[in-house]
């Protein structure tokens, strides 16, 4: 009896989808220990903090400075939860916020040095830890893994074919 091909709907098959079940297995796994360490990360870098706050803080961090809707267009959330959250960052000393010289109804968010250098003493142990762990591994390694994890990025920022 023969079976008939398989349709790109109903996925891969054999070696091909248990692999790409480890792929997700291995992700799940990924993203639950991304979430631990976040959650860690934010109290060490103020106690209380929320792993929201926290991630609000770090997109901050990583500009010099940005408006609340330049701030809520990249994290893909609402406006009113990153007034929260900024009001909170502003609360703790971790970020302050001015007025946009180009546009005087705007603010410009950036992080204090209180809070980079906190982020700095938090970030530290994990760069080391992650700096043990990848010794034994070939610098062509790290760029290859580095590189699919970006093309694999890249697929979730298509837009849905559905």
């Amino acid at each position: 009896m023969n079976t008939p091909p398989r349709s790109p709907v109903d996925g891969p098959s054999g070696d091909r989808a248990e692999a790409i079940r480890e792929l997700e297995a291995g992700f799940t796994e990924l993203m639950g220990t991304f979430r631990r360490l976040v959650t860690e990360n934010a109290q060490l870098v103020s106690d209380g903090l929320s792993p929201s706050a926290f991630r609000v803080f770090l997109t901050i961090a990583q500009h010099e400075s940005i408006s609340p809707g330049s701030l809520s267009e990249t994290l893909l959330t609402d406006k009113s939860h990153i007034s929260r959250s900024v009001r909170d960052l502003e609360n703790r000393g971790l970020v302050k916020r001015e007025f946009d010289p180009n546009d005087a109804r705007s603010s410009l968010l950036s992080a204090t040095r209180h809070g980079l250098e906190q982020l700095e003493k938090a970030n530290k142990p994990r760069e080391s830890a992650l700096l043990a762990e990848l010794e034994g591994w070939p610098e062509r390694d790290i760029r290859n893994l580095a590189r699919l994890l970006h093309r694999i990025s890249a697929l979730s920022t298509r837009p849905s074919s559905s």
